[in-house]
């Protein structure tokens, strides 16, 4: 028989580096990964269309459809969406909290509200995702507008990476906030991904 069809993952291109590399080192060769723009995430409410049109586009390839976003400030308007086309995605508001987990992001809110958030991807793109669109390059006096209300700097970090610690020390001292680095590997992407490829397996040999 024809082997089951792949699943594909709907992906925010923030996670498109830490997807291939789970995929590199566990050989999920079954996941098919499209990724929508990063950029999506200065403008989030574009990306409910996004992926409802990504989904769309996928269903006469795909028979399972799995969407790696978490709200990323849609405000619902994603869920809402992935409801009437029946996808699930990952849990949470946003990528700290499924890398941290859950519990441990909880508890970091909760221990600090006022922290500002780096993951890998955000470190690499710092000035792209964060100085320049906001002007501090410009206009370096609008910082205390923006962050006023924050006092630390917490860096998850997917991966090890020669000099990355130092570079995001180097971002709190600037800010002047507390700053700590919790190692989370790829928190509930990892876990999630590798229930996909399991199913995906056990479909192939049940084919």
């Amino acid at each position: 028989m024809d082997p089951a069809p792949a699943t594909l993952v709907i992906a925010c291109g923030a996670l498109a580096r830490e997807i291939a590399a789970l995929r590199r080192a566990n050989g999920w060769s079954a996941l098919s990964v499209r990724c929508l723009p990063a950029e999506l995430h200065n403008r989030p409410e574009r990306i409910a269309p996004a992926v409802r049109e990504a989904i769309r586009e996928s269903r006469p390839r795909y028979q399972n459809i799995f969407v790696a976003y978490a709200d990323c400030g849609t405000g619902g308007m994603l869920d809402a969406v992935l409801k009437e086309e029946g996808v699930e995605r990952l849990p949470g508001a946003h990528c700290y909290e499924f890398f941290a987990t859950p519990q441990v992001f909880a508890q970091l809110a909760e221990a600090e509200l006022g922290t500002f958030y780096l993951t890998d991807f955000l470190l690499r793109h710092f000035e792209r995702l964060v100085v320049r669109p906001l002007g501090l390059d410009r206009h370096p006096e609008l910082f205390n507008e923006y962050f006023r209300h924050y006092r630390k700097l917490v860096y998850l970090s997917q991966a090890p990476r020669p000099g990355a610690v130092e570079a995001a020390r180097r971002i709190a001292d600037s800010f002047g906030f507390e700053f700590e680095h919790r190692f989370t590997g790829y928190g509930e992407l990892g876990t999630r991904l590798a229930a996909l490829a399991a199913s995906q397996d056990a479909a192939a040999w049940q084919a």
